[in-house]
């Protein structure tokens, strides 16, 4: 017999169903309105947020191009101070260029004089000698040194403020790299617009990063390096100016002090080249005995080679003869003449070997006395030819400059005894 299932959940009634459509209805009404008004307040919203931003790119903008133009004035300003710095620095560097050249020309046998000493310095090994030359230079250089210190004062005056010109220019280049990059920055960020690809959002944009200045710090930082650059080049105008005032002549007394120098200087040139004949002509029989030696020792060689081949000639026959078979195996006439001829050989061959030994060792001490004999001669040469640049160099003090030509090869340190056919034309046109 069938049976009726009835599910066991929760029976409504009707009442509780025409409720439930009832407020249905009406709170889906009441959204719709709270969202109505919801738009209508997003669309103000909108419409003032724009407007805002607009206006306020607007004022940045503005603002931008204000900041540019007054950074620009004043990279203007830099350009013109730099460009009178570089022109100030110039001046000031011929004029101490002109005073130097000046003190120069006042002073030339004080050159002379210290060239020669220099030069006297590149001697080598036992020439470095404190001789009357060095003497009589030495003496050369106190009596100059008087005569030049008001004008190098003056040099080092200049020298010292050129210093404080470059520093200055530093500073103004620096303050005028800074403000290019600046302007760089600037323009950039005035050419950026919502449609830049490269605009993105940044980490704590509105921070004050670490070394910021006011505005006020800013303008006075740069104030302060264009009036040092302008207070600078006025102090190097006055001191161009005292430069061109020191400048003076001086008397030159020195002859007597020249003289007795050069006197000096042809003594010790006659020493040299007495001494350095005597080294040449011992140096001409010892390359002599050297050849000698040598071509003994290459016959030496060539006998030791000879005896060698005898030897390996001895040697085969000997070892070929103990594959001789039984009883021919016998120690015959031929075998005792061979050993004899090995040892003969052994002997000869070790006396040649002594005898090599001991001519190359005599070889070794000729070629290192030899090498000891150039060694002086090469130092005696270099002393003669500095001593000769030395006297070619203090014809300055007696011909004009514009007639001195070197009679010593500058580069080679040799004598101009032979002159090329351009040296001579240009002796003669001289």
């Amino acid at each position: 017999m069938a049976t009726l299932s009835v599910k066991p959940s929760q029976r409504f009634q009707l009442p509780d169903w025409h409720t439930n459509s009832y407020l249905l209805s009406t709170n889906a009404q009441l959204q719709r309105d709270a969202s109505h008004q919801i738009r209508q307040e997003a669309r103000v919203l909108r419409n003032e947020t724009n407007n805002q931003t607009i206006w306020d790119e607007h004022d940045n903008r503005t603002r931008l191009v204000e900041r540019i133009d007054t950074v620009n004035r004043w990279k203007e300003m830099l350009d013109k101070c730099l460009t009178d710095l570089d022109a100030e620095i110039d001046a000031l560097t011929q004029m101490k260029d002109s005073a130097e050249q000046n003190l120069q020309a006042k002073n030339l046998p004080l050159d002379v004089a210290i060239e020669c000493l220099t030069l006297r310095e590149s001697r080598r090994d036992i020439d470095v000698v404190k001789d009357p030359v060095e003497d009589e230079l030495h003496k050369e250089v106190e009596v100059i040194e008087a005569t030049k210190k008001a004008l190098q004062q003056k040099v080092s005056q200049a020298f010292e403020h050129l210093c404080l010109l470059q520093e200055v220019r530093q500073q103004l280049n620096s303050d005028h790299r800074g403000k290019m990059e600046t302007l760089e920055i600037d323009r950039g960020c005035l050419s950026l617009n919502l449609r830049s690809p490269n605009i993105s959002l940044k980490v704590d944009p509105t921070r004050v990063p670490d070394g910021s200045t006011t505005l006020q710090q800013w303008d006075d930082f740069s104030q302060f390096n264009k009036d040092r650059g302008e207070a600078e080049m006025k102090a190097a105008t006055e001191l161009r100016e005292a430069i061109a005032l020191t400048i003076a002549e001086t008397n030159n007394e020195l002859e007597a002090q020249r003289v007795a120098t050069e006197f000096a200087f042809r003594k010790r040139l006659r020493e040299m080249e007495k001494v350095y004949s005597e080294l040449k002509w011992q140096e001409k029989n010892t390359l002599e005995e050297i050849a000698e030696l040598q071509e003994d020792i290459r016959h030496l060689e060539e006998d030791l080679r000879t005896k060698f081949l005898s030897l390996k000639l001895s040697h085969t026959r000997l070892e070929a003869r103990t594959y001789r078979p039984n009883v021919e195996l016998c120690r015959d006439q031929a075998q005792y003449g061979l050993t004899d001829e090995v040892h003969q050989l052994e002997a000869t061959i070790a006396a040649l070997k002594q005898k090599l030994a001991q001519a190359q060792d005599a070889l070794d001490a000729l070629y290192k006395h030899l090498a000891r004999l150039q060694a002086d001669i090469a130092c005696k040469a270099n002393s003669m030819l500095l001593d000769t640049k030395c006297m070619d160099t203090r014809r300055k003090l007696t011909v004009p400059a514009e007639k001195f030509v070197p009679e010593v090869d500058t580069f080679t340190r040799t004598t101009n005894s032979t002159l090329s056919p351009l040296k001579s034309c240009q002796l003669e046109l001289a």
